[in-house]
């Protein structure tokens, strides 16, 4: 038997049907929660009664009763979405890899980028990199070039010369991944650039297309004149661009092409226009059969600035991603800082892992050691403060968060872990038990 799992319901129709076209009809099945209850429990019971031996799914795949289990898949293993967001957040693939030693089979984790648990178990020998050699994947990836904007000495521009050029001379779709989506999604004063707030509650304003006021984020209060508090100035600049304000600079800028825009509420499955010029935000960019002459990564500085410990790891798995799509010989141009961007050059998706794990190691996060959040109010934390949880344990916090409760952070070697799983439900149970408020417990969060 075989489970396969995938990130979300695009991939996981594409694999659909192409395991149709391979094994024919009727000889695997379709797990997800998107399907309706009837439609999901008679794919269940298929397997269940042994009447197919493939599962294809979304992370509750990760849990089908696949008989005589032989391999399991999981296809870009470093995606939040194969997370569970709800008690007690298992990650599928954590799961299948220990349904694999329960059940003795092989595993499988192919990615266009490495996650850091996946190069965990490389560097552990559990598990074995199978990869092209480097001229091989060189050959193959498209030719990337990175500029930070700037035209001989003067002052950085959004759409560099170079990356215009290209568009301009692409013989095929384009595609351009922004990494915001919307309009307009912060403003600033045009004078003094402060953030521009809301003059009832502070919060910020943003603009939601070309027709419509600026509006604040928070109580969504219009202002139609409004008047910096710092310098009195009454223009307004946007800081951060969205892919629908983008979408319109680009249409303006080349009106030979059919610009169309993907992300948020609208998302494209594919494209067919050969002159289309598709402004995406990552994880939305649309397919296309034979793949993008042309690859732009926009604004590559904005995804590296979000305050996430995964923040390299995620951004380099959408670049790599998105590169993927173009066609043999394209031309691919990421604007941002060079020395940042040198795998993308290299092809070289493996050394992120590995300078990522080496960094891990020396602040003792997961995967090298073992992390548990524990969120809830300052008396509840108070307690669990002075337990002793683990012989080698270290608790960190507690940290304030927005919604008024405090978090605390436990952190153990990886070889203490289970001690400190079961320690944990040592506690859920006994608050359990006294009927107390129970604390949000998490062990090796995606972020925090």
């Amino acid at each position: 038997g075989v489970i396969i799992c995938v990130p979300d319901a695009s991939d996981l129709h594409e694999l659909d049907a192409r395991f149709t076209e391979i094994l024919g009809p009727d000889q695997h099945v379709v797990l997800s929660s998107a399907q309706k209850p009837a439609d999901r429990y008679r794919a269940f019971l298929r397997v269940a009664r042994e009447e197919v031996s493939v599962v294809v799914g979304t992370r509750a795949a990760a849990w089908a009763p696949v008989a005589n289990l032989g391999l399991v898949v999981m296809l870009d293993d470093g995606n939040d979405l194969h997370a569970e967001q709800r008690a007690p957040y298992p990650h599928a693939r954590e799961v299948l890899l220990t349904r694999s030693l329960e059940e003795n089979t092989a595993v499988l984790l192919p990615s266009f980028a490495r996650s850091v648990e996946a190069e965990s178990l490389v560097v552990q020998g559990w598990c074995q990199a199978i990869s092209a050699d480097l001229v091989t994947r060189r050959r193959s990836w498209p030719q990337v070039e990175v500029t930070d904007g700037s035209e001989r000495g003067s002052a950085p521009v959004r759409l560099p010369q170079a990356a215009f050029k290209a568009i301009r001379e692409a013989d095929g779709p384009v595609l351009v991944q922004v990494p915001r989506q919307g309009y307009r999604t912060s403003l600033a004063c045009q004078s003094c650039r402060e953030r521009a707030v809301c003059t009832d509650c502070d919060g910020p304003l943003g603009q939601d297309s070309a027709h419509q006021a600026p509006t604040c984020r928070w109580c969504g209060r219009e202002h139609l004149d409004w008047t910096c508090a710092s310098c009195g100035g009454r223009q307004l600049r946007a800081p951060v661009v969205g892919q629908i304000r983008t979408a319109e600079e680009f249409a303006q800028a080349f009106p030979e092409r059919q610009v169309l825009a993907s992300g948020g509420a609208e998302v494209l499955d594919s494209i067919e226009a050969h002159n289309a010029l598709v402004l995406a935000t990552p994880g939305a960019e649309p397919r296309v059969k034979g793949g993008y002459a042309c690859i732009i990564l926009l604004d590559t500085w904005l995804m590296l600035a979000r305050d996430d410990i995964r923040v390299v790891l995620e951004s380099h798995r959408r670049w790599f991603a998105a590169l993927s799509l173009a066609k043999f010989g394209a031309r691919a141009i990421a604007i941002g800082d060079s020395a940042q961007l040198q795998a993308l050059v290299r092809a070289d998706p493996v050394s992120v892992a590995q300078r990522e794990l080496e960094d891990r190691a020396q602040t003792h996060l997961p995967p090298i050691g073992r992390m548990a959040v524990v969120d809830g109010n300052d008396e509840q934390l108070q307690s669990l403060m002075s337990r002793t949880w683990t012989s080698n344990s270290e608790v960190l916090g507690p940290v304030p968060l927005s919604d008024g409760k405090s978090r605390l952070i436990i952190r153990a070697p990886r070889m203490e872990g289970l001690a400190l799983a079961t320690a944990l439900k040592e506690v859920a149970a006994e608050r359990s038990a006294a009927k107390e408020l129970p604390v949000r417990i998490q062990i090796d969060p995606m972020s925090f």
